[in-house]
């Protein structure tokens, strides 16, 4: 008795044992999720729902629209609606999965989510961004090329589109000719076929698995081997191999800013918005003017992007630069092997992207991140074919390899299939999901930390006689994002901010900006309601705006400063 006793006393007094830093708020979190596998559509939602249920007060959802196919377009929206209404904050949306293959998106924004709500209420950083800002998640924008690439036979880059029918070869004929599972192991890969002499590839000498190009010379050497495309069969009789697979569009050429026809962009369909998925996205974001911020996930190679997608836009502002600048900046340093690019200049062109038109049409800070870099297995250098071997062999044990092995083609003759699994290449091995989840979405947490947030110091009073009296006060933006982005501000994108002056009895005699700090007398005074200032530029950012007003009048007064993409902020004070 005496022992159990003692035992009971020392567990008592001992100290509360907490997890390590690296776990959500330090502790077992609440609901526990797999890192380190991806999951299709239903088990994704899933995963949401169960955050829905155990964080009901926090974290809702909403059905948005439909794709094609009739699956839901859910946004979960995430703030803490004690703190104030969702119009009242700034607001962040981030999505996933525009293109099907693109799959760990989805299970980014859900770590996002978790993050947040596990930290709630432990964390103060994270207390603050789910109480004062909004995030407006959306796990995929692409459901149906989504589930096709989990439940049907694909490679890497196939399910790239949505599941429309597209005649893409112009015969007449949709979707007649895509690539098939011609073993059924549910996988597409290569073909590749023997041709002594006459081929542009020969096996690597330490390992034949490996094809190589013949280099170019003067001897005539030529290789044995030739690829012959992905697995498949001419189901249309045209002679073509695999040309016309399902669908064939893409939906991040499909967007309002700088949209161009087929022949200029390949996949951006007859008009902008064409897809219910992207007109129920658009439907959604032009109803929330309080977005500040956007972030999608692509994959791969490890890359935050902006635009502009194309030269022919020009530059842009530079007070925007310097905002995508800093977060981009330091989005290279949270994402080890990822680089921060100009779309255009560092990638390719894209005509009718998405985050350029959140960007130029909308005048929201946005990126593209494309998740996962194969770099990182050997930050050295580039990953070559050889390497993929050796990393698939020593740290997967050949799993992530179909042989090569024969099959007799029906044109092509006696050929070998073999390659690499669908989800090898563009989506991380398991065992490295959970850190690219967690970088990525603290790098969303960075940007949602810029949002802006004003403050208005106190007013100072100045007696000028006869009764009246002069009002001066500072108004400072004190994150990086403005409250409205320069590229707004010229397009005159959405309404101008407005800072008033309140009061029962007080008479706003005049009032405007001041130019000078030290010569309160040089104001730049607006015409009409003196008391409602409007403010076209916005606070830039972490910028203070200097303000006087000349009234008549005593009492209770209140300084209110309304933004679309910030807080408002109110200060109270009294005219003696």
């Amino acid at each position: 008795m005496i022992a159990l006793t003692l035992l009971t006393l020392i567990q008592q007094g001992a100290p509360k044992l907490e997890g390590f830093p690296g776990l959500a708020a330090g502790r077992a979190p609440k609901v526990e999720i797999a890192w380190n596998r991806l999951y299709d559509t239903a088990e994704l939602y899933a995963h949401f729902d169960r955050l829905v249920a155990q964080w009901p007060e926090l974290f809702s959802m909403q059905v948005i629209g439909h794709s094609v196919e009739s699956r839901d377009m859910r946004v979960y929206t995430l703030h803490n609606p004690k703190s104030g209404a969702e119009a009242d904050k700034p607001a962040m949306w981030v999505d996933g999965n525009v293109h099907g293959n693109e799959v760990q998106g989805g299970e980014a924004v859900l770590y996002l989510a978790w993050y947040l709500l596990e930290n709630y209420g432990s964390n103060p950083r994270a207390t603050e961004l789910v109480d004062g800002s909004l995030f407006y998640l959306l796990p995929s924008q692409n459901p149906d090329g989504r589930a096709h690439w989990f439940e049907q036979a694909h490679n890497a880059h196939s399910s790239r589109t949505g599941v429309q029918p597209v005649d893409d070869d112009k015969d007449g004929l949709f979707d007649e000719d895509p690539p098939d599972d011609l073993d059924g192991d549910g996988q597409i890969v290569m073909m590749r076929k023997y041709v002594p002499g006459q081929g542009d590839f020969r096996l690597n000498a330490d390992d034949p698995r490996v094809m190589e190009r013949v280099p170019a010379n003067d001897k005539g050497i030529k290789g044995d081997w030739i690829y012959v495309g992905q697995e498949g069969l001419d189901n249309d009789g045209d002679g073509q191999v695999n040309e016309d697979e399902v669908g064939g569009y893409d939906m991040n050429r499909a967007w309002p800013s700088m949209w161009f026809t087929e022949f200029v962009q390949g996949g951006a369909g007859p008009y902008p918005l064409y897809w219910p998925e992207t007109r129920s996205i658009a439907r959604f974001i032009l109803a929330h003017p309080n977005l500040a911020a956007v972030q999608s996930f692509h994959n791969n190679g490890g890359m935050i992007l902006r635009g502009p997608g194309a030269e022919a836009y020009g530059e842009y502002p530079r007070a925007d630069v310097a905002v995508y600048d800093e977060l981009g900046k330091d989005g290279e340093k949270m994402l080890p092997f990822y680089k921060y690019m100009i779309i255009w200049r560092d990638l390719y062109s894209v005509f009718g992207g998405f985050v350029t038109w959140t960007y130029e049409g909308l005048g929201i800070l946005s990126f593209t991140n494309e998740l996962w870099n194969d770099d990182s297995q050997d930050p050295e250098k580039r990953i070559e074919p050889k390497e993929r071997y050796f990393f698939d062999d020593k740290l997967l044990l050949g799993a992530g390899l179909v042989p090569w092995h024969p099959y007799t083609h029906p044109l092509y003759g006696e050929v070998e299939i073999g390659g690499f699994k669908k989800d090898v290449g563009r989506v991380p091995p398991s065992f490295l999901e959970e850190e690219m989840l967690h970088r990525n979405a603290l790098f969303c947490i960075r940007h949602a930390e810029a949002l802006p947030r004003i403050a208005i110091q106190e007013p100072v009073v100045t007696d000028l006689g006869g009764g009246v009296r002069a009002i001066d006060v500072i108004v400072a933006n004190e994150r990086a994002i403005p409250t409205r982005s320069a590229v707004a501000r010229e397009k005159k994108i959405g309404t101008p901010d407005v800072l008033a002056l309140e009061g029962k009895d007080l008479e706003v005699l005049a009032g405007g900006f001041r130019g000078d700090r030290f010569r309160p007398e040089e104001i730049e005074l607006q015409e009409h309601e003196p008391a409602r200032l409007l403010r076209e530029a916005g606070l830039g950012s972490r910028a203070e705006l200097r303000v006087r007003w000349i009234v008549r009048g005593t009492g209770s007064a209140t300084i209110r400063y309304t933004a679309e993409k910030a807080r408002d902020a109110t200060r109270a004070f009294e005219l003696r």
